[in-house]
């Protein structure tokens, strides 16, 4: 019998391997709705749901390796990485879906979320002063009009497999929605700074370097004040090496 791998595991959901099956509990059942209706749209590849019966929803393994993980070394070559930027524009570039997504917050709503976390990250002792202001004043470019884009919302490293040069799949589209665009490209690359270039060369030429590029780094700096209390508080170390602090700390 195939041993179960435990993923991923909090008290909102976990994710759980069993041979070649993954099988994911929420207790959200909007989460795995967004998913399977994600995938169905999607135009990259995405594993195939094998069955559901709520609260589980099964999907088949993906055949390659993820890019790598945050805070742990990349495990693709910089084509590889090209090959993602190709993938992710293709799904931005995809007819809209119904709902908004992760990615699709409205600035009202981000501004007094980002603002209420910041204070709490002082006033808990979790992060210094002087790093959350700072970061505070980088996230600001990212609070600005865009169009929406069929986004994934929760693009990390680990949720893109590939098989040498080529995409094999995304996973894990719970966030999906429509969405800016530059934050998936931020999302995938934070904590990766060293392949944002081979990313935007298989993304496309019409990525603004001097506006654009402002744009990621706002999004990692914002993104990663939102998640370090949560992370803390469900069992994550956002202080490891190469993790969201680390993104915080390379900003100043």
């Amino acid at each position: 019998m195939d041993e179960v791998e435990v993923v991923v595991a909090h008290s909102e959901r976990a994710t759980l391997r069993v041979g070649d099956v993954f099988l994911k509990v929420d207790a959200d059942q909007t989460h795995i709705d967004v998913e399977v209706e994600a995938m169905s749209l999607a135009p990259v590849p995405t594993p195939e749901v094998l069955w559901r019966k709520p609260p589980v929803l099964a999907i088949a393994a993906l055949p390659g390796t993820t890019l790598g993980r945050l805070g742990g070394p990349s495990t693709g070559s910089s084509a590889a990485w090209a090959a993602a930027g190709a993938a992710i524009r293709k799904l931005h570039d995809a007819p809209l879906p119904p709902r908004p997504g992760r990615a699709g917050r409205s600035i009202v709503a981000l501004e007094a979320e980002l603002g209420d976390e910041c204070e709490l990250l002082v006033t808990n002792g979790l992060l210094p002063a002087d790093l959350v202001t700072r970061n505070r004043q980088v996230a600001e470019a990212a609070l600005r009009p865009w169009t929406p884009a069929f986004t994934h919302g929760d693009l990390q490293i680990a949720h893109v497999f590939v098989d040498g040069d080529e995409v094999t799949g995304i996973i894990d589209w719970s966030e999906a929605g429509q969405g800016d665009a530059l934050y998936d490209l931020a999302t995938f690359t934070l904590g990766h700074e060293e392949h944002l270039d081979d990313v935007v060369a298989g993304y496309g030429t019409d990525i603004d370097i001097d506006i654009d590029l402002d744009v990621i780094h706002a999004w990692w700096s914002l993104r990663s004040l939102l998640a370090v209390r949560w992370l803390v508080e469900h069992g994550f170390d956002p202080f490891a090496p190469g993790c969201e602090v680390d993104v915080l700390r390379s900003r100043m």
